[in-house]
């Protein structure tokens, strides 16, 4: 599903949206994906096993990024934020996990073009309600 064809959709009243879908910033965003997030995330974006249930460390597993995890669930706005500045920032401070915020390591560009990815690999229906939640994220910014 194309909703724009852009480099980032700047919105007047927010950030940018993880809707590009040219071929070098999709790539740029697999490249980055496999080097910084598949590690945990998965190749295939599968996630690790048994991802909802807390290790013994009282750490959350690495979620799953496809279809069958819950990062669709989210706005482009929140998992911006889970990426740029750690997933307490967005869920609440108590949230414990190995993935560390990559401000600093990642650029606001670098993290837009991997989330571009992610989204690009996700079914019609699962981007279409991601859309959605994006869309309704920025009309409730002030």
């Amino acid at each position: 599903m194309i909703r724009y064809a852009a480099t980032f959709v700047v919105l007047a009243t927010g950030p940018a949206l993880a809707d590009d879908l040219f071929p070098e910033t999709l790539a740029l965003g697999k490249e980055i994906y496999v080097a910084k997030c598949a590690s945990c995330h998965g190749v295939n974006l599968e996630g690790q096993p048994d991802w909802k249930r807390r290790l013994s460390g009282g750490k959350m597993p690495a979620p799953p990024h496809d279809v069958t995890g819950h990062t669709w669930h989210h706005s482009d706005q929140d998992l911006f934020r889970i990426v740029k500045e750690g997933v307490a920032a967005v869920v609440g401070g108590d949230y414990q996990t190995d993935m560390i915020a990559f401000q600093g390591v990642l650029s606001d560009d670098q993290i837009w073009a991997t989330l571009a990815y992610i989204e690009s690999t996700w079914p019609d229906r699962q981007q279409a309600a991601q859309h959605a939640l994006t869309d309704a994220a920025a009309a409730a910014m002030p």
